[in-house]
């Protein structure tokens, strides 16, 4: 096959469909509040209710923040499930939705941060059909065109902002399901019970 003849679109669409349904999803089934909120260290970031967060930044518009420092501290802070979630849903979906499909203006001073874990899924399962039909609509032609002012590097092609979304949605993702491991893993070791 010639690759001018490759549906671009399509492809790039399907690498994030086929990780999704087959690899992240269900992974996220039946994630509790507990585990949403979890810290496995001591003062790891998360999404508090407004006015309880020790951390030097706490933003949001409802009554949850999520967690912040300016300059980010070295090392990097620890970060919960609900951190990992907010930041995914705002930062890597929510902005750009916002920024290149016609997704009303958000940033993570204005976002409502979920309280519950369901409430979390509801958000991210929201951007991501956003995002898709987003990048959908581009085509093969709109894929070309460059991401202008609202990325760090204009002159880039959508294409590589959505193989860097992509990336970024793997990436936090699957650190969301390494802490869900850690986290029954620690309460079964905590509870006596062996493997």
């Amino acid at each position: 096959m010639d690759a001018d003849e490759l549906d671009w679109n399509r492809t790039l669409r399907e690498q994030w469909e086929f990780h999704w349904n087959h690899q992240i999803r269900a992974r996220l089934d039946g994630l509790t509040d507990d585990e949403y909120f979890w810290s496995p260290v001591p003062d790891a970031w998360s999404v508090r209710p407004r006015g309880s967060s020790t951390a030097p930044v706490q933003v949001g518009a409802g009554d949850f923040t999520i967690d912040y420092a300016f300059p980010q501290p070295v090392p990097a802070a620890f970060t919960t499930v609900a951190w990992r979630l907010g930041h995914v849903i705002v930062g890597v979906l929510a902005a750009r939705n916002a920024a290149h499909f016609g997704a009303p203006a958000v940033s993570y001073e204005t976002w409502e941060y979920a309280p519950s874990a369901a409430t979390a899924l509801d958000q991210l399962e929201a951007q991501l059909d956003v995002w898709l039909a987003g990048v959908r609509g581009l085509g093969q032609a709109g894929l070309r065109v460059p991401v202008g002012a609202k990325e760090p590097f204009p002159e880039l092609p959508m294409a590589d902002l959505v193989l860097h979304i992509h990336r970024e949605l793997i990436h936090h993702l699957s650190e969301v399901c390494l802490l869900r491991d850690l986290y029954l893993h620690m309460k079964s070791a905590t509870n006596g019970a062996t493997r």
